[in-house]
């Protein structure tokens, strides 16, 4: 009897990873996100040697692995970490930061400061959240369960530590941190 429970528990979790496995496709990055050449994390953060990865590059999502999306870009293969942001089942996280609509189309309709910002990966006054998003990346739900707040806790490291303020229009009224971090991720 436990043998067969074992051997049904094993069974559906191959049948969970098949399910995750068949739900390919194709997309754009939402966010500017940083990478090391093969790993891209939900903390985005901006470590030494890391790069951008801009808002809007074509994207295949060709697999998922143990809190991963494993992911096509530019002929190279990456995977997107959900290091943080675990209450998300890995295709409604893959689907967070790999999606439809190109964003370099609303991009282009932002005014100038703000693509000027999301093109620099910073935030600036008067974003709405969806803008920081495609500037930094969506904040890790670990800390930000709901979206609709008036302030996002993010980070630039493991020790750079900010918060981005909203108004009640959902704009941005700034950013609160200490000055070095500040210069890294926000721009008047």
């Amino acid at each position: 009897m436990l043998l067969r429970s074992l051997a049904g528990a094993a069974l559906l979790g191959t049948l969970s990873l098949a399910a995750h496995a068949q739900e390919t496709f194709d997309g754009f990055l939402c966010c500017n996100l940083r990478t090391d050449g093969s790993w891209m994390s939900d903390a985005n953060y901006a470590e030494s040697g890391k790069r951008v990865v801009p808002a809007g590059t074509p994207v295949r999502v060709t697999g998922y692995g143990r809190q991963r999306v494993l992911v096509e870009i530019n002929g190279g293969k990456q995977a997107i970490g959900n290091d943080y942001s675990r209450d998300l089942d890995l295709p409604t996280f893959a689907r967070r930061w790999v999606v439809k609509d190109d964003p370099n189309v609303k991009i282009a309709s932002y005014p100038p400061k703000i693509r000027e910002a999301i093109k620099s990966a910073r935030i600036t006054k008067g974003m709405t959240r969806e803008q920081v998003a495609m500037a930094v990346g969506w904040p890790i739900t670990s800390e930000n369960p709901n979206l609709d707040v008036a302030l996002w806790r993010m980070w630039i490291s493991s020790f750079g530590g900010y918060s981005v303020m909203f108004d009640k229009a959902g704009k941005v009224t700034g950013v609160d941190t200490d000055p070095q971090t500040k210069v890294l991720v926000y721009v008047d």
